[in-house]
C-alpha cells in the first residue's frame, strides 16, 4: 500500500513571510535610519509599503515582495562616495550599511523567485 504525506504547498511562501517579518524586526529600524539618512523619500515610502503589505493575517507574496525589490534597486543605485559622505555628516557607516542590508534584502527577493 502507497502512503502519502500530505504537503502543504503554501507552507514555502509561509515561511518566507515569516523570514522577512522576523528580518524587519530584528533590522527594519537600522534600515529605516539609513534610508532616512540617505533622504530620498521614495526608499522610505516602500519600506512602509512592505510594513504595510506584511501587516494582514495572511500577507500576499507579491505585495511583500514589490517594496522588497524598490529598495534592493534602490539601494544598489546609491554611489559609494555619496553613501561615504553621508556616512561622515552623520557619524554613520552609511556605505557599509546599504551594502549589507541590500546583500539580506536580494536574499530574500531570491528566495520570493524561487517560491514562484
Amino acid at each position: 500500500m502507497l502512503y502519502t504525506i500530505p504537503t502543504n504547498p503554501t507552507a514555502p511562501v509561509n515561511a518566507l513571510m515569516s523570514d522577512t517579518q522576523k528580518h524587519l524586526r530584528q533590522h527594519g529600524s537600522s534600515l529605516c535610519n539609513l534610508l532616512d539618512i540617505i533622504d530620498e523619500p521614495s526608499g522610505i515610502d516602500a519600506l512602509c509599503d512592505l510594513y504595510a503589505a506584511l501587516d494582514t493575517a495572511s500577507p500576499d507574496a507579491a505585495k511583500v515582495e514589490a517594496p522588497l525589490r524598490e529598495i534592493e534597486r534602490f539601494l544598489a543605485r546609491q554611489a559609494p562616495s555619496e553613501l561615504d559622505l553621508l556616512g561622515r555628516e552623520w557619524n554613520f557607516y552609511a556605505a557599509e550599511a546599504a551594502r549589507w542590508h541590500g546583500a539580506r534584502l536580494s536574499e530574500l527577493v531570491a528566495r520570493f523567485r524561487n517560491t514562484g
